[in-house]
């Protein structure tokens, strides 16, 4: 949980408390959404940070 509210704050600067108040679910959704983001900016095959 730690790393996806890093993540998430990281990148979108939001408050720790409006990532707090989000779904598990929905933090994991937005750390999918940035690494997608962030694979298409560079032109890599990166994975998630959700993957294992």
């Amino acid at each position: 949980m730690y790393e996806e509210v890093a993540f998430i704050a990281y990148y979108f600067h939001w408050s720790h408390e409006e990532i707090m108040n989000m779904e598990h679910r929905e933090r994991q959704r937005w750390c999918e959404e940035i690494s997608r983001i962030n694979r298409n900016l560079s032109g890599e095959k990166q994975r998630s940070i959700l993957e294992v």
